[in-house]
């Protein structure tokens, strides 16, 4: 077996060994868990109804979309901005109920509160959006696909809408507790 010496910055000398089987080590310090520890997948989450009502939101939001693309009238840019941003943020949210962030991240958020108010916000801006794609392209011609955006954009604000009502709920119910 070969061994070296590495001598440090400091002078002073260690023995080391070029053995396959040693296994380096790291010391962590006691009582600093890791923050992450808890993450775990819950696939359960989007069995619920809150969880299939997002899923819906974010194949609508795909439609959308497609639909309205490309954006030729102001309109239709500010249609796909809603969509846009509430297909990310949605997913955002989808991600956090699927590694169970809520339950790992110990931080002093009301994460039922805060999702309320995201997708109320979201339903309302998505109401505008399709209120005005749906007036600049009603009196256009070749606007099938875009008109069809825009119908799409109804379905997909009863459907925040819907989830703004189960977490109105989920909100009420552990305000009272």
């Amino acid at each position: 077996m070969m061994s070296e010496t590495v001598v440090t910055m400091d002078g002073s000398s260690n023995n080391t060994s070029n053995n396959p089987r040693q296994v380096p080590t790291v010391k962590t310090e006691p009582g600093q868990p890791n923050p992450l520890a808890g993450i775990r997948l819950n696939a359960l989450y989007f069995k619920t109804i809150p969880g299939i009502i997002k899923l819906v939101q974010l194949g609508l939001g795909i439609i959308c979309m497609a639909c309205a693309s490309p954006a030729y009238i102001g309109a239709t840019h500010w249609f796909l901005f809603v969509v846009v941003m509430s297909f990310i943020s949605t997913l955002i949210w989808c991600a956090v109920y699927f590694l169970s962030l809520r339950e790992t991240l110990k931080i002093p958020i009301n994460w039922i509160l805060t999702e309320l108010l995201n997708t109320a916000i979201k339903t309302v801006l998505y109401m505008i959006a399709f209120i005005a794609q749906l007036s600049a392209w009603t009196a256009l011609r070749n606007s099938s696909s875009h008109i069809a955006a825009g119908i799409f954009g109804i379905f997909n604000t009863l459907a925040y809408a819907a989830g703004t009502y189960f977490l109105y709920i989920e909100w009420k119910s552990t305000n009272t507790q």
